[in-house]
């Protein structure tokens, strides 16, 4: 194990850890936007910047993809540090100027909202790759990824068009950190504007109610053979009332 100081606390890397992580488990908060624990670190936000010294100098990196595993000091509200997360707000604010969770950071580390222009007052994306890392690593299809280049850069299905492999699970919306993936149900259809995409939805035969996608439970059985007939709620109740039988049995 390393030795981690961290803001004056002491503590150890484990196997495995970064520092985002240790500076968690000891109670220490930094700003991760593009982080997830489902997936692989990622580094793309920026916010999670913090000083690092060793062996006499110092130098910036990201919490989330600096391994623990070396003997280090590390500062996470030096003056160093906060400007460096100012000006990464900033810039990020020119990207999404109504992401929410930004605007809260800017007024904790004072940066300034309007500093950058912003060419898309409604863009609420930062590009920070959740959503494509979670519809790759976890759910499994890649239903969306990264286009372009540059300013022009964003996310999307290919050509911008109905996904032929979206299972409409929703795992992207869930993961999104600044709300800007759109998931809106009505009648039996699931509509996922921000992709372009319209999935099925399967109605529960106990409450009739339409609760998930019918090619979301269909993966769910193939890949790892689980069977969801009922929703989530009336399978509760169900759950509630054979225990209760149990209970009461002699």
């Amino acid at each position: 194990m390393a030795k981690i100081i961290i803001d004056g606390i002491e503590t150890e890397g484990r196997e495995g850890e970064t520092i985002l992580d240790v500076a968690r488990r000891v109670g220490i908060d930094i700003p991760a936007l593009c982080h997830h624990p489902a997936v692989e670190p990622y580094g793309a936000c920026r916010l999670c910047v913090v000083e690092v010294i060793d062996r006499g100098g110092s130098r910036m990196t990201t919490a989330c993809t600096y391994p623990a595993i070396w003997d280090v000091e590390v500062k996470t509200q030096s003056e160093k540090v906060r400007e460096a997360r100012r000006v990464v707000i900033e810039l990020l604010l020119g990207r999404a100027p109504k992401a929410r969770r930004l605007l809260e950071l800017a007024e904790e580390y004072g940066a300034q909202p309007d500093r950058f222009a912003a060419e898309d007052p409604d863009n609420r994306c930062i590009l920070c790759g959740l959503c494509v890392r979670v519809c790759d690593e976890v759910v499994g299809v890649s239903a969306i990824g990264f286009q372009d280049r540059g300013v022009n850069r964003d996310v999307g299905t290919p050509l911008k068009i109905q996904s032929e492999v979206c299972i409409g699970c929703g795992a992207c919306a869930a993961v999104c950190p600044t709300d800007a993936i759109k998931i809106e149900d009505e009648g039996d259809t699931r509509t996922i504007a921000t992709w372009n995409t319209q999935v099925k939805l399967t109605r529960c035969p106990s409450c009739g109610r339409f609760f998930a996608p019918e090619v979301q439970l269909e993966r769910l059985r193939e890949k790892v053979s689980v069977e969801c007939t009922v929703c989530p709620e009336c399978a509760a109740r169900e759950a509630a009332t054979k225990l209760a039988l149990l209970r009461t049995s002699p």
